[in-house]
């Protein structure tokens, strides 16, 4: 570790990192104003050193005792400090210059530098410089940032009182100050309505509700604006999309061949839960373990379905426990990771290499999953009757036409006793009647051998009543029943959790590598143990795990909700990456702000509606997204928000919003899945008879995308597109991309054409007499702002010039005009509408019309 460098370098290495260090003086210098890394003074564990640990070194020298090499562990104080076996010290507090550790990360010869050849580069002098400036302040540790609970904090104090509308914008201020920069302006009127109406429901405003809102010159207009669509019905819809994804709901079981199942129910609680504005913890605890509530109803049981989205394999020849098994792994990754943000799935095989889970903790947590009565059955059970309302309303329908029918069979019989007597003769026990016999219970037949002189009141009555139910005077109004009861709808089923009882509990063991079939140690229920610890007089189940999560110290929770609500609406969480609050995670770009509104979302009773609200009524929401080239040069990825993000719009939002401006869209909530158009040919699953999709009719194949069949093999196409998962397993948040296939989607799907030629007859219908006004309709109808004079111009030159060309060709004009939407309107010219189809086409696929800006 002493060699000196070959002579051609001038510094001994001691001086290379003293060097390094000092021109990373001088970058920070020069880099302060833009938000740079901090000062060599201001090193912090969490933010600046850990990342270059957690990345470079605990893979080795972490928290996973099987692999660590050398026996150094780094990722705690105690065990970096100690004299290792070769007498060498890792790192000495205050002494950078008797730390191996940089010796090992500056050194020259590949067979011992560190981190190894192998798995990555060398640290950049900026890292070397990082870590001996902590050593040399003592190379003081700190917990997880994640890991230590949320307090209360007091908004900072901003240059620009002004501006702030609430705390949440002293926070963003504060940082944008502190850059140099400033926010920018609020965005016009209607671009934010347009904004907070799609943020809130996946929809665009109506025409009427923009006027509305530009009408509205009091105080508060806006806030007005977004309570009503806190209120739409509408907003459950949009937030149940994101939740969704979370809970991996499809309509299908997965795997290769992918049956069908019914489990829409859950998706409907899920709007509902939104729409009535459930608290979060309640939320929560319905969704982990509503069946073990006290005295729990149906609606609590239905919520469990969360748990029963994992697949079910029931292919020939599968192993049910197998498939079991996995289906818990996948509850217990899930679980951590939807409510806590952290990748706890790495522990299924061995100890996590960065966060504080051991492999035994996994499986200890594993346990608690483990002790639910579904196996991988193709029946889904345990399971939980779900009719449809309309089913509902039909059942009832029926059961009062039966309770009217009913008395009936219970009014007199003329001659009844005289008839009784003679089908009683007909039973006397002899070989003659023995056939007659067969069909009369025994208990019947009892009574009917007994003289009538020992039948007692009881018997008589019993005999009178079976008499009635087959008497051939009642028998019209038997068979009337009969059919209306044949004729009530099928009642579906939905999948819910179920707890084992005591003598069927399962005993939980480590799986070795994840290896169902090789089974270590016995575990016993917990949590891990690096987390805050349950209660200690409760039993540990689903319902203790679910009251864990949500308890004022659980220091997670609250902050991973708050940081999906953000990244809804700000295109990012101040946590980048949502699906990881570990130390391989992100740090976050304002982790007073992240705080702050944990505390004050737990604060509030966990009110999902009250802090979607306070996002979008800031004035950080309502900033203009035009991008300025300081700000580009400064911010590109807009990290400090000072201006508002221009996102392009999720799958479902594309779909819904082409439907909503066409008006085609079927505003109907809930019920079973629907099946809009797509192409032919795509459901060819291998080993099931489900090939076919049926289209819907009437308006169902309208209805919001949230409703549209999700099958996890193949996924509705044009959603896919757009970046929807598959469902198989929880998707945390869309990664957005940008291709050519989305355009062809836009541009040639029957879909889009058919809202296309809806829109073209909107216009037609409702944008006036003239081109330039139908236009001018046209675009602000789709955009949602003013139309631009430059703007105008150029559409009714594409009018007017596509219209020229579907006057030569009647048939194709024809063709562009009603198919697949339908004749058209008594009277209408092809040519004329044809025109108007190809600039809706042109106007559904304008960038500000896919994009929220």
């Amino acid at each position: 570790m002493n060699r000196s460098f070959p002579s051609c370098h001038a510094l001994s290495r001691r001086q290379v990192v003293c060097f390094a260090a000092l021109c990373l003086v001088a970058s920070w210098g020069r880099t302060a104003a833009a938000d740079g890394p901090p000062p060599p003074d201001d090193v912090e564990y969490n933010r600046d050193v850990r990342p270059i640990l957690s990345k470079n070194c605990f893979p080795c020298h972490g928290t996973d005792e099987s692999k660590r090499a050398r026996g150094l562990r780094l990722d705690l104080h105690d065990e970096a400090v100690k004299t290792l076996k070769s007498g060498e010290t890792a790192i000495t507090p205050g002494d950078p210059d008797s730390s191996a550790l940089l010796d090992r990360l500056i050194e020259e010869d590949e067979t011992l530098r560190m981190p190894p050849k192998k798995t990555g580069p060398r640290l950049s002098p900026d890292e070397i410089a990082i870590l001996r400036k902590w050593i040399e302040k003592g190379a003081k540790y700190a917990e997880h940032w994640a890991l230590i609970a949320p307090k209360a904090v007091e908004p900072p104090k901003v240059a620009d009182a002004s501006w702030p509308r609430g705390g949440l914008d002293r926070f963003i201020l504060a940082r944008i100050e502190r850059a140099g920069l400033k926010p920018s302006p609020e965005a016009d009127r209607a671009t934010l309505l347009r904004r907070v109406s799609l943020d809130l429901r996946g929809l665009p405003p109506t025409p009427q509700e923009l006027k509305r809102f530009l009408d509205d010159d009091a105080p508060g207009a806006y806030e007005r604006a977004v309570d009503r669509f806190l209120d739409d019905p509408s907003f459950g819809e949009r937030w149940a999309r994101m939740w969704l994804d979370l809970a991996r709901y499809a309509d299908s079981a997965g795997y290769g061949s992918d049956p069908l199942r019914t489990i829409w129910g859950y998706r409907d609680w899920v709007v509902n839960a939104f729409n009535t504005n459930k608290p979060y913890d309640q939320f929560t605890v319905e969704q982990i373990a509503g069946d073990l509530l006290p005295n729990s109803d149906v609606e609590q049981k239905l919520a469990t379905a969360f748990h029963r989205n994992t697949m079910t394999n029931t292919e020939g020849g599968t192993d049910d426990e197998e498939f079991r098994i996995a289906a818990i792994k996948d509850r217990v990754d899930t679980t951590m990771q939807v409510w806590m943000g952290l990748t706890m799935g790495c522990a299924k095989c061995h100890t996590h290499k960065y966060d504080p889970i051991t492999h035994d903790d996994y499986y200890s947590f594993f346990a608690i999953f483990n002790q639910t009565a579904d196996n991988d059955q193709p029946d889904e059970s345990p399971v939980l009757p779900l009719p449809s309302p309309e089913a509902h309303a039909r059942i009832k329908e029926i059961d009062a036409q039966i309770a009217a029918l009913r008395p009936k069979l219970d009014a007199p019989i003329p001659n009844e006793a005289e008839a009784r007597a003679k089908w009683e003769a007909g039973l006397t026990a002899s070989p003659d009647h023995e056939p007659a016999r067969k069909d009369v219970p025994k208990d019947v037949l009892a009574i009917v051998d007994l003289p009538a002189s020992k039948r007692s009141p009881e018997q008589i009555q019993a005999l009178v009543k079976h008499y009635l139910s087959i008497a051939p005077e009642l028998k019209p109004v038997r068979d009337e029943i009969a059919k209306l009861e044949k004729s009530k709808p099928e009642i579906p089923t939905l999948p819910v959790m179920v707890e084992l009882p005591k003598e069927k509990r399962r005993i939980t063991k480590v799986l070795l590598k994840g290896n169902f079939l090789d089974p270590g140690n016995v575990v016993e229920a917990a949590v891990p143990k690096a987390l805050h610890p349950m209660p200690s007089n409760a039993p540990v189940d689903r319902l203790a795990v679910a009251k864990w999560l949500v308890d004022r110290n659980n220091p997670l929770t609250a902050r991973v909700a708050v940081n999906r609500y953000w990244a809804q609406l700000f295109g990012a969480g101040i946590v980048e990456t949502e699906e990881d609050f570990g130390t391989q995670g992100e740090l976050p770009s304002h982790p007073e702000l992240l705080d702050w509104l944990a505390v004050e979302f737990m604060d509030s009773g966990w009110n999902v509606k009250a802090m979607i609200r306070r996002m979008v009524v800031s004035a950080t929401y309502r900033q203009s997204s035009k991008v300025t080239a300081e700000h580009l040069a400064r911010d590109p990825k807009n990290r400090l928000l000072a201006r508002a993000p221009r996102i392009r719009l999720e799958a479902e939002m594309v779909r819904d919003q082409a439907l909503a401006l066409s008006g085609l869209l079927d505003r109907k909530i809930g019920g079973p899945s629907v099946f809009p158009p797509q192409p032919d040919g795509l459901w060819q699953a291998a080993f099931n008879g489900q090939r076919t999709w049926a289209t819907s009719p009437g308006g169902d194949k309208h209805r919001r995308a949230l409703y549209t069949f999700w099958r996890r093999t193949i996924p509705y196409p044009s959603m896919a597109a757009f970046d929807a998962p598959s469902r198989e397993i929880c998707a945390i948040k869309r990664v957005r991309t940008n291709t050519p296939l989305q355009a062809l989607v836009t541009l040639n799907d029957p879909v889009y054409i058919e809202a296309a030629q809806a829109l073209a007859r909107r216009i037609v219908r409702e944008g006036g007499a003239g081109v330039d006004d139908r236009v001018r309709y046209a675009l602000e109808l789709c955009t949602g702002r003013p139309a631009r004079p430059e703007q105008v111009a150029q559409v009714v030159a594409l009018y007017n010039g596509e219209r020229a060309r579907y006057a030569d060709d009647k048939a194709a004009a024809l063709s562009l005009a009603t198919e697949p939407l339908g004749p058209l309107p008594d009277g209408a010219d092809p040519a004329e509408l044809a025109g108007w189809t190809a600039v809706a086409n042109v106007l559904l696929n304008l960038d500000a019309v896919l994009t929220r800006g």
